[in-house]
C-alpha cells in the first residue's frame, strides 16, 4: 500500500499533538479533508481545536513518524484505513466515536464481515478458557469472525478458537499495530497477522498505557454484532465491553458459572441486567438468526472406571478426598485414573490439589 500525498496528509493531521478522534473529525468536516486542514491558517484551525493543537498540526515536525509509517506499509500485509476509504468498517461508522484512522495488519476485509466479540478474564480458569475456545470455534465455523483484545486468558482462547474455524479472528490492540502486548502472545499475534488481523487506532510505536485499553474496548464491541462474556469478575474490564456493546445496539451474551466462583459473578450480574444466558454457541446463533453448524459429540473416556470417576467428579471442582468418598475406589487407583483423564483432556488440575471436569 503506497503512502501518497492524501494518506500522508491524514497521518500528519492525526499525529497533531493532543488531537483526539473528535477533534480530527471536526477539522475534516470544516475543511473538507486532511489536505484542506493543512492548507488552513492557524487562526482558522483554532476555531475548531485548541491553539496549541492548531500550532502542532501546522508544524512540520512529524516527518520521522510519517517515514516510519511509509516503511511499515512496504509490507503488503499492512494497511492504513481512513474514514474516507471504502475499506473502513461500516459498523464503526455507527458508533459515537469512530477512529479517523485504523492501522491494520493482516486481512483487512475481516473488519467489514459479520463478527462477534468474545471477551473475559485474564486470569481464566481451565474450564473458562476451554469454553471460550469452543464457543469461538463454533461461531467462526458458523461464519462469524471472532473479535477480542489479545489479552491473556479468555481473549487468547477466543482468538485460538476463531483461528481454528472458518471465519478467523481479529485482535483490537491497545498499542501500535507494530507492537505485541503482552509479549507472551507473540506467537498468537503472528498467527493472527498471517490468518486473521491485528488492528489499532493508535499511531505506530505506541507503547502499552493503561488508559488505552478501556478506550479500545469500544472498537471491539463496535466491530461486532454482539458481545459474549465467558468469565468475568465484578470489576472486570470485560464488563465495559459488554456495556458498550449494549449502548451500540449489539446483543450481550454471558456464560453462567458456579455460584462459588468469583469469575462467574460478572457474568451473573450481566444476566441479571438482561444479558442472554447461553450454554452453547447454538444459543447465540439462534438469537442472531444464523444457521448453526452440526456439532460433533465429544469422545467419552475409553475406560469404564474412568467414565465412572468422571461421573463422580461432577461439574464443580473438588479434591481427592471428596472424589474418593463419592466413588469408593482406593486413592492410589483414583490417582492413576485422574492422570489418565487429564492426559485425555477430560479434566484439569487446579491449585490446591483440586480437579475439575473440562467440557469441550
Amino acid at each position: 500500500m503506497p503512502l501518497d500525498d492524501e494518506l500522508a496528509a491524514w497521518l500528519r493531521v492525526s499525529l497533531g499533538a493532543g488531537l483526539r478522534g473528535d477533534g480530527m473529525r471536526r477539522l475534516l468536516a470544516a475543511f473538507g479533508g486532511p489536505l484542506g486542514v493543512l492548507s488552513a491558517s492557524r487562526a482558522a484551525l483554532a476555531r475548531h481545536v485548541s491553539a496549541a493543537v492548531a500550532a502542532a498540526i501546522l508544524e512540520d515536525t512529524r516527518d520521522e513518524a510519517i517515514a516510519a509509517a511509509a516503511a511499515w506499509l512496504e509490507d503488503p500485509a499492512n494497511h492504513i484505513v481512513t474514514l474516507a476509504d471504502a475499506d473502513y468498517p461500516p459498523r464503526l461508522l455507527q458508533i459515537p466515536d469512530p477512529p479517523p484512522i485504523l492501522y491494520v495488519k493482516g486481512r483487512v476485509e475481516l473488519l467489514a464481515g459479520p463478527s462477534l466479540a468474545v471477551v473475559g478474564s485474564r486470569n481464566a480458569t481451565v474450564q473458562g478458557a476451554a469454553n471460550a475456545e469452543a464457543f469461538a470455534k463454533a461461531l467462526s465455523d458458523a461464519g462469524l469472525t471472532v473479535v477480542s483484545g489479545l489479552a491473556l486468558g479468555i481473549d487468547s482462547a477466543a482468538h485460538r478458537g476463531g483461528l481454528a474455524g472458518q471465519a478467523s479472528s481479529v485482535a483490537v490492540l491497545g498499542t501500535g499495530a507494530d507492537l505485541v502486548y503482552p509479549s507472551r502472545n507473540r506467537a498468537l499475534a503472528h498467527d493472527l497477522a498471517a490468518r486473521g488481523a491485528l488492528v489499532s487506532e493508535l499511531p505506530l510505536g505506541t507503547r502499552p498505557h493503561a488508559a488505552n485499553f478501556p478506550r479500545r474496548n469500544r472498537l471491539i464491541s463496535g466491530l461486532a454484532l454482539g458481545c459474549l462474556v465467558v468469565e468475568a469478575a465484578t470489576d472486570s474490564g470485560s464488563l465495559i465491553t459488554a456495556r458498550l456493546a449494549a449502548e451500540q445496539g449489539g446483543e450481550v451474551f454471558a456464560v453462567p458459572g458456579s455460584i462459588h466462583s468469583p469469575l462467574a459473578k460478572g457474568c451473573h450480574a450481566l444476566i441479571k441486567q438482561g444479558a442472554k444466558l447461553v450454554e452453547s454457541a447454538r444459543d447465540i446463533l439462534e438469537e442472531l438468526r444464523l444457521p448453526a453448524p452440526a456439532a460433533a459429540a465429544p469422545d467419552p473416556p475409553a475406560d469404564t472406571r474412568a467414565r465412572g470417576l468422571l461421573d463422580a467428579l461432577g461439574h464443580d471442582a473438588c479434591d481427592l478426598d471428596t472424589i474418593a468418598a463419592r466413588c469408593g475406589l482406593p486413592v492410589a487407583e483414583i490417582a492413576v485414573l485422574l492422570t489418565q483423564l487429564e492426559l485425555e483432556n477430560h479434566i484439569a488440575t487446579l491449585p490446591g490439589g483440586r480437579y475439575q471436569r473440562v467440557h469441550r
